[in-house]
C-alpha cells in the first residue's frame, strides 16, 4: 500500500489518539504496532511491521531470529494478514495510518492537523488514497 491514508473507523468510540494499554505480560499485537510507529515513524512498511509485531509478540528471542528469521519470515508469510484498517489503532485508539509513497507507515492523531490535512488533500491528484479504518460493529 501506497500514498494511502486510513481514516478512523466511522464507529470509532474515542475523539482523540488514545495510547493503547495492556495489563497482560503479552502485549496485544495493536500495542506493539503502536510502540513501533509511534517510536519510528516511516520505518516500516507493511510486511516488516506484521514481522516484526510476530517476533516480539511470540516472543522469539534475538538470537533465534538472527539464525532463523528468513525461515521464521518465510513461514509467516504463507498466509495472508489483514492491512491496517483492521488494526484496533485506528477502529478503537483514534490513530489515522499513512502509508507514504515507498509504503513506510506512520501514526496520526485524529484531532492533529497532520490528519485534517490528510483529509483534505486525500484523493486529489496528488494526495493520498482515503479509507476508513473498518467498523467494530455491523450497521
Amino acid at each position: 500500500m501506497t500514498n494511502t491514508f486510513i481514516k478512523v473507523a466511522l464507529d470509532c468510540p474515542v475523539e482523540i489518539g488514545v495510547a493503547p494499554t495492556s495489563s497482560k505480560d503479552n502485549k496485544p499485537a495493536h500495542l506493539i504496532q503502536y510502540e513501533l510507529l509511534s517510536q519510528d515513524p516511516y520505518v516500516y512498511t507493511l510486511e516488516d511491521l506484521i514481522y516484526e509485531v510476530h517476533i516480539r509478540h511470540k516472543q522469539i528471542p534475538d538470537s533465534e531470529v538472527q539464525v532463523r528469521g528468513e525461515e521464521i519470515r518465510a513461514a509467516l508469510f504463507q498466509k495472508k494478514h489483514p492491512c491496517l484498517r483492521a488494526s484496533m489503532l485506528p477502529k478503537k485508539h483514534g490513530w489515522g495510518v499513512h502509508h507514504n509513497q515507498e509504503g513506510k507507515i506512520a501514526l496520526y492523531a485524529m484531532e492533529s492537523e497532520a490528519y485534517q490535512q490528510f483529509i483534505e488533500t486525500g484523493d486529489s491528484e496528488n494526495g493520498p488514497k482515503l479509507f476508513y479504518a473498518m467498523r467494530s460493529s455491523r450497521g
